[in-house]
């Protein structure tokens, strides 16, 4: 057990150490951590021979979960609002449309037999989600036209419409549906998976925002729960599992949810983990000698699918709609293949009589296309004049905090022994930096100006520059015994034993910024500033 351990957080530190790495030369750490884990595989130095490819098909389904989820939940919607049909056009038609061509070029140019083209039209059809989002994030990619937004929504959502295609070639092979089922089957996939997933999404938030969690992380614990219910839940009843996770991912993560920003940094981690995951797994389920059998007709539908079928895809989707010639292309370039690609090949090997090429041809495949696309899109998007520099592609993202504005509000009371009373905004020296954002007269929310008096007992909200605290000053909690308090019951008379400036007492579920006559209680949390760190 404590090999495994060992084993298992020394290739946790690689992968990080790998990241590092890659984000400096420029390619794509999605691919470093196949190699890496190639590198510890049969064929490789380490030598673990790993070849279950039902319990690898399990683990990667189940950390495809989490990516599709967060993949929806990173989106933000209303910057891609826009350009939604044609992502929804892009992720649809063009999945479709990717499958036929490659299937034929497979079937007439290739001579494989009618199954494996069919199976390999259906599992390369989808672009990665994980792949555009971290490239887009990383190396922070201002895109013309919302350009972004296209690719973020098209490999979010096409990997849903590839596992069907890949289930309705799995049927066909098996002489199990008709004409009649494949489009029932259709609309059983997209009808449940879309219903699930606004079902749920809709149910959890009212719970999430409706009842207070008051331990710390079950927050977390419960939206983990939320992507596994909306996945299995869709599944059960005969829908898309992926498509109904990644919709509840968009509605989730596009929604004023309690804690959503301690969600976005533990999803971050999550679907981290899972990608290393994913991707090691992959390869080291991987032969590198195998690959070299199938690299003639890997290079060749590579190529294909990157120079010839993605373009005209694109160009018959996105030109009606009057798109430029150099953002097809960047979309196009941009079409990169994944690890839903290998493990959608690694389902139809397991349910089908299909020989080992289909997984080695799709393999190789991935690695053209992660190394060649993934590692040229920034240099070509400046190149053909697709880089907005005065944009930022971190928008299109729903977990943008807009860390350039850094504001926080405060909430206070009007009290009748204040000289803020029947007088107008403009007429109150307020502290600098500080302006009046809300005033809430007897339930009336209003947006204030100059002219607005405050009456006694308004409720008004100020905005003002933040700092981080805690990066600066020290700050300690101690709480209130009944020998400390002997020596006063109130803040004032309790100053002299206490090394600090109190800021906040924390009394059971109460918060109160306190002063100096403040009665203190047994039990009572005193949060104080020690001066500078």
């Amino acid at each position: 057990m404590n090999h495994i351990l060992l084993l298992v957080s020394a290739i946790i530190l690689l992968c990080i150490m790998l990241n590092f790495i890659s984000s400096k030369i420029g390619v794509p750490m999605l691919l470093a951590f196949i190699l890496l884990g190639m590198v510890f595989g049969s064929d490789g130095i380490f030598k673990i021979k790993f070849d279950d490819f039902k319990q690898a098909e399990t683990i990667c389904s189940f950390a495809l979960i989490f990516i599709m989820f967060y993949g929806g939940f990173g989106t933000n919607i209303k910057e891609a609002k826009p350009v939604l049909l044609k992502a929804g056009l892009l992720s649809s038609v063009g999945v479709v449309l990717t499958s036929i061509f490659v299937a034929a070029f497979a079937y007439f140019i290739l001579k494989f037999s009618w199954m494996n083209s069919i199976l390999i039209g259906a599992v390369i059809s989808s672009t990665d989600a994980a792949s555009v989002f971290s490239i887009l994030r990383d190396r922070h990619l201002n895109l013309k036209y919302n350009t972004a937004s296209i690719l973020e929504v098209e490999s979010g959502s096409n990997d849903p419409f590839a596992y069907m295609l890949t289930m309705i070639a799995i049927s066909m092979i098996a002489g199990s549906i008709t004409p009649v089922g494949i489009l029932s089957m259709l609309f059983l996939q997209l009808f449940v998976g879309i219903l699930s997933g606004i079902v749920i999404a809709y149910i959890f938030r009212y719970v999430i925002n409706r009842f207070i969690i008051h331990t710390p992380g079950f927050t977390m614990v419960l939206v983990i729960a939320v992507a596994l219910l909306s996945y299995s839940l869709s599944n059960t009843l005969g829908g898309n599992g992926y498509l109904s996770v990644y919709i509840t991912g968009i509605i989730l993560g596009n929604s004023d949810i309690r804690g959503k920003k301690e969600l976005v940094p533990f999803f971050d981690g999550i679907t981290g983990i899972m990608q290393i995951l994913i991707f090691f797994l992959l390869g080291l389920i991987a032969y590198p000698s195998r690959l070299l059998y199938v690299a003639r007709t890997g290079f060749i539908l590579a190529c294909f699918i990157t120079f010839i079928v993605r373009p005209v895809a694109i160009s018959l989707i996105m030109k009606p709609f009057k798109a430029t010639w150099n953002q097809i292309f960047l979309v196009s370039w941009a079409g990169f293949r994944g690890a839903s690609s290998i493990v959608f090949a690694i389902t139809a090997l397991l349910n089908t009589e299909a020989n080992y090429d289909i997984f080695n041809n799709v393999f190789f495949i991935v690695l053209f296309s992660i190394l060649l696309q993934g590692s040229l899109l920034p240099f070509i998007a400046k190149r053909i004049d697709m880089i907005d520099e005065g944009y930022d592609v971190m928008k299109t993202f729903s977990d943008y905090s807009g860390d350039e504005i850094p504001i926080e509000f405060i909430q206070l009371t009007v009290g009748e022994n204040q000289n803020w009373c029947q007088k107008s905004i403009s007429d109150i020296n307020l502290p600098p930096n500080t302006l009046i954002v809300l005033v809430k007269k007897e339930g009336e929310d209003i947006v204030p100006n100059g002219q607005t008096v405050l009456e006694c007992g308004d409720t008004i909200v100020l905005a003002a520059k933040s700092i981080d605290f805690e990066e600066y000053y020290n700050m300690t909690e101690i709480v209130l015994t009944e020998k400390m308090l002997s020596k006063g019951s109130t803040l004032s008379e309790l100053s002299g034993e206490l090394d600090g400036l109190v800021m906040l007492i924390i009394r059971g579920d109460e918060f109160i910024i306190p002063n100096g006559d403040t009665a203190l209680l047994v039990g009572d949390t005193l949060v104080l500033n020690n001066g500078p760190i």
